[in-house]
């Protein structure tokens, strides 16, 4: 039997990346409950709600219309600008359709904004914990990760001092994710003005602005947006943004991009080689969403999260050795595990790293998280409540059961270590 996996045949850029550490711990989850495992899997960054009957009725109509044909290599002229006029509404941000290009969800958005823009050893701050397709989808293309790590201190944001600290003659790109994933930070705004005050002084940094989550906030405002707060920033800002999260789309995979045009330009042209336009149903769903067909699913969808933050946080604060970061967005937690490790299982092995403490509460108790690690930081993990309530406060008993089945190192094993 032959096989092209002989030395030398794969490129180091796709031997610098891996599967998606979060789609693994999914799949190993998966494959316990297929064998009959009581499994809460808490590990995908994805809404347990369907999507809005108002958009998949958009969808149908799209069908029966025979929209079903290619769309523009940047996405079709209704939902460019649709996403245009959205911005404008919500936020006073004024773009036109030529401003915006529309791909195969957001993570396509971030490789096209690295593959049109990086060359060989070009860098990119990266803020740790971080989502792994940042650091990934530069190597793949070419760059250099230059990962900056956050402190619990600083609610895990960058700072304006380690940003201009990690500034180089070769950084192209920093990347700023607010609602955070993993840890549920937003920035607000004056850390934002703190961080464009470095950025004028380094006018060769372009900016690449997630904020996927926008839609999901905890407090009494919607969180600051960069551009709002440094409007002199918008020619070299990209905002990556979608309907994934939002309107409960995942697998409808539309996202856009919005930025100056010629780098809109550019990004049209890698995508038109590596996917063409995107889905055209999917296009006609999303520009539903964005007309506000779904105003009050968005708004229920908050106060769910928002709830269920909630039991997160007081129910895994009782636990004794984990903290509970306090999510301002997204649907995360961000658990420190630092008071876990040095225990014993029962079995008598020890819990060195986030990844035990991990493998711990799955074999233990069926309950799926993904290691801090993953995200560039530990000892922590980080655990997903897009999931149902019961399901969420099921989890909060089973991971209390597990730590409390540990045990602490002996007090003269400890001391001859």
């Amino acid at each position: 039997m032959s096989s092209l996996l002989f030395p030398g045949v794969l490129s180091r850029r796709s031997l610098s990346v891996a599967l998606s550490p979060i789609a693994a711990a999914g799949q190993r989850a998966a494959r316990l409950a297929a064998e009959g495992r009581s499994i809460i899997a808490l590990t995908s960054g994805e809404p347990d709600f369907d999507t809005p009957q108002a958009i998949k009725d958009a969808a149908s109509v799209a069908l029966a219309q025979g929209q079903t044909k290619y769309t523009p290599t940047a996405g079709t002229a209704a939902l460019r600008g649709g996403v245009a006029r959205d911005y404008a509404t919500r936020h006073g941000l004024d773009y036109e359709a030529g401003n915006v290009i529309v791909s195969n969800g957001g993570k396509q958005v971030i490789y096209l904004a690295f593959a049109a823009v990086l060359d060989e050893g070009d860098e990119v701050i990266v803020p740790a914990p971080y989502w792994p397709t940042f650091p990934d989808s530069v190597r793949v293309n070419g760059g250099v990760a230059k990962v900056v790590e956050t402190r619990a201190a600083d609610g895990f944001k960058l700072t304006a001092a380690a940003l201009r600290r990690a500034i180089t003659p070769r950084t192209k790109w920093l990347i700023l994710n607010s609602p955070g994933n993993p840890t549920g930070a937003v920035y607000e705004a004056g850390e934002l003005a703190e961080l464009a005050e470095v950025l004028r002084e380094a006018p060769h940094v372009l900016v690449l602005w997630d904020e996927l989550y926008e839609q999901i906030w905890f407090g009494p405002d919607a969180p600051a947006h960069l551009l709002k707060v440094a409007p002199d920033l918008r020619d070299r800002t990209l905002i990556v943004g979608g309907v994934s999260k939002t309107f409960a789309m995942t697998g409808w995979r539309i996202g856009w991009g919005i930025g100056p045009a010629p780098l809109i330009h550019a990004f049209e042209a890698v995508q038109s080689q590596v996917s063409s336009g995107p889905s055209s149903v999917g296009q006609a769903a999303a520009l539903a969403g964005l007309q506000g067909r779904s105003e009050g699913f968005v708004q229920h969808a908050r106060g769910a999260y928002a709830r269920r933050a909630g039991k997160v946080v007081a129910g895994l604060g009782r636990v004794p050795g984990l903290t509970v970061t306090e999510p301002r967005g997204s649907f995360f937690a961000w658990v420190g595990v630092a008071g876990l490790l040095g225990r014993l299982r029962p079995d008598g092995r020890p819990l060195q790293t986030d990844g035990d403490v991990v493998d711990w509460l799955l074999e233990s108790e069926g309950v799926a998280v993904v290691p801090g690690a993953a995200y560039g930081l530990s000892p922590y993990f980080r655990l997903s409540f897009a999931a149902s309530d019961a399901h969420i406060e099921e989890a909060i008993v089973r991971i209390g059961r597990a730590v409390e089945a540990l045990s602490a190192v002996p007090a003269e094993q400890e001391a001859a270590a």
